[in-house]
């Protein structure tokens, strides 16, 4: 039995409209389960510390929350609190306003197949937030799209929904041929993905591509900031991209929004990311995303940033980078104030460990001051303001204010401008490919080492609504950023999943287990040794509790002293 609702200071008093909130306490699967189904808007459901054993195909959670009364599910002790899965998804949102805090959600299905989905936010599931909680052991981690439950049977899909401060891993490589994306969303407008830490990405089986996240289906005004990405740090191999808008195409239109997949992405920010250690494809990758903005981001051990197919346009401005910038097969976009093709030794000679994900300075010059601002980048990867009217080129804002890297720390607020829209000034024709960086980067639309569209899509990619690419190297499926239809090609299911067909065996034993949500802003001198997550729960089975501890946070002290003769030359990657 799960325990009785608790009614706060006797009657509480709420909005017109909204029914009683409740606190509601629970220490057992089936007091959480009841919890759930009977939700009313502005119910606070908190778990105890424990393990919980669910025992039924998914958890619904239909019931609908407001913007002033949202339905919250909570941990009451960050670390101590135990979900594992052995079935296909975990929690399906269909309700407006849920709220998921302090969660580590683990799948344990035999066969990496029949473990799809963490959560899985559909139809009019508008405004949810999930937050400061740990997802592996599935596929796609965070699933979105469109269900067809509007007049009609129109496709309604989820808006304005949050994914922030979250850890995503898997401990090994999927061994299956269903998409591998951590944050997989088709469709819906005005998502945010901010200060995640995404590692180890990796499909085993199929075509081999993976990607950290990506926002596509014809979604729109998309912001991807403060994340931080590294494709390889338990294990590596197989073709692991970044962060991307449009991922690998989609079909049919009917899943998409306003009926038509391009573009995939309209007026989506990508900004102030750190992306680490991805070196079989491009640590970004926009394929038909119209007015995009790619900016200040820091990308180490990669082959770039691709921008891909006639619908792609926008601005790629004052990001530091391993790797070319591409315009390629029709793509068109503006490119100032990057420095690219910098070398694995250029980094070194800059940083104490970019490896590590460590980014203090050893050397400034190049890129300290040397950006021009952008009115949609008003912060940096650590929250701290570029207010001294000369921003610096990459993620990092070296003012002393800030951090100088690590794993993304939540804060109370956000200063950064919520706007995704594209800089003004950058203005001009973006068919140009005007760059003033110091960085050999090209400005025309080029297949480079990948060639231009490959054999197997014929500039199209999307096939059958596959989720995944080869990239920028073409490695894995047909040069470049290539799609594959992946086991029969989940994303052409009628509501757009990328779910596999197989049936779960029902619930197995879970067990929930939290990611402090941490309410530290990242200082200057903030240190420690292991993910937020991990910090908190070390008995998980997380990546993070084996980051080295050069994996710290560290002054963001400036370093002008030294020549910016240390320069960089082009990378060896073609």
């Amino acid at each position: 039995m799960w325990s009785l609702k608790i009614w706060l200071m006797g009657a509480l008093v709420t909005a017109p409209g909204v029914a009683s909130a409740a606190e509601v306490a629970v220490s057992d699967s089936a007091g959480l389960l009841a919890a759930i189904a009977a939700a009313e808007a502005g119910d606070t459901i908190t778990l105890a510390a424990g393990t919980y054993v669910i025992q039924q195909p998914k958890i619904a959670c239909n019931s609908e929350g407001t913007a002033q009364a949202p339905i919250v599910v909570r941990a009451a002790s960050p670390g101590e609190v135990l979900l594992k899965m052995d079935t296909l998804e975990g929690f399906h949102v269909r309700g407006a306003f849920w709220r998921f805090e302090g969660l580590d959600v683990e799948g344990t299905c035999a066969d990496d197949s029949a473990c799809e989905h963490a959560f899985h936010v559909t139809g009019a599931a508008h405004g949810v937030q999930i937050r400061g909680s740990r997802m592996h052991g599935f596929n796609a981690m965070i699933k979105g799209n469109g269900e067809p439950i509007g007049p009609g049977n129109s496709y309604v899909w989820p808006n304005d929904v949050e994914i922030l401060y979250n850890e995503f891993f898997n401990a090994a490589p999927r061994n299956t041929s269903n998409p591998v994306t951590f944050i997989d969303v088709v469709g819906g407008q005005r998502w945010v993905l901010r200060g995640n830490f995404i590692h180890d990405h990796a499909k085993g089986g199929g075509n081999n591509i993976s990607y950290a996240a990506f926002l596509k289906g014809h979604s729109k005004d998309g912001l991807i900031e403060r994340n931080l990405v590294v494709c390889e740090l338990l294990h590596s191999g197989q073709v692991r991209l970044g962060l991307s808008l449009g991922g690998g195409g989609t079909s049919p239109d009917s899943i998409c929004e306003d009926g038509a997949c391009k573009p995939e992405h309209e007026r989506g920010t990508i900004r102030n990311n750190l992306i680490v250690n991805c070196p079989a494809d491009v640590g970004i990758y926009v394929n038909a995303g119209a007015d995009s903005v790619i900016a200040h981001n820091t990308i180490y051990n990669s082959a770039g940033i691709d921008m891909r197919f006639p619908e792609t346009s926008g601005v790629v401005q004052n990001n530091l980078l391993s790797g070319k910038i591409r315009d390629r097969d029709g793509a068109s976009s503006t490119k100032l104030g990057n420095l690219s093709e910098l070398s694995l030794a250029d980094f070194a000679a800059w940083f104490v460990a970019p490896a590590d994900f460590d980014f203090e300075l050893k050397d400034g010059a190049a890129l300290v001051d040397q950006a021009a601002p952008l009115v949609s980048v008003k912060d940096d990867y650590c929250g701290n303001l570029r207010d001294d009217g000369a921003p610096d080129i990459g993620a990092i804002e070296y003012d002393g204010e800030g951090c100088a890297g690590g794993i993304p720390a939540a804060e109370a607020t956000t200063t950064g401008d919520p706007s995704t829209s594209g800089d003004p000034s950058t203005s001009g024709d973006p068919s140009t490919g005007a760059e003033s960086s110091t960085s050999a980067e090209s400005s025309t639309s080029s297949g480079s080492s990948s060639g231009s569209s490959s054999g197997s899509t014929g500039g199209d990619p999307s096939t059958s609504g596959s989720d995944e690419t080869a990239g920028a190297t073409g490695s894995a499926s047909a040069g470049g950023s290539a799609s594959e239809t992946a086991s029969g090609g989940q994303e052409a299911d009628e509501d757009g999943c990328a779910c596999s067909s197989a049936s779960g065996a029902g619930w197995g034993a879970g067990g929930l287990l939290v990611l402090a949500s941490l309410g530290l802003r990242r200082r200057r001198v903030a240190v420690y040794t292991s993910s937020p997550v991990m910090a908190a729960t070390p008995a998980a089975p997380s990546a993070s509790a084996d980051v080295p501890a050069a994996r710290r946070r560290a002054s963001s002290r400036r370093s002008r002293s030294a020549s910016a003769s240390s320069g960089w030359a082009p990378s060896s990657r073609s």
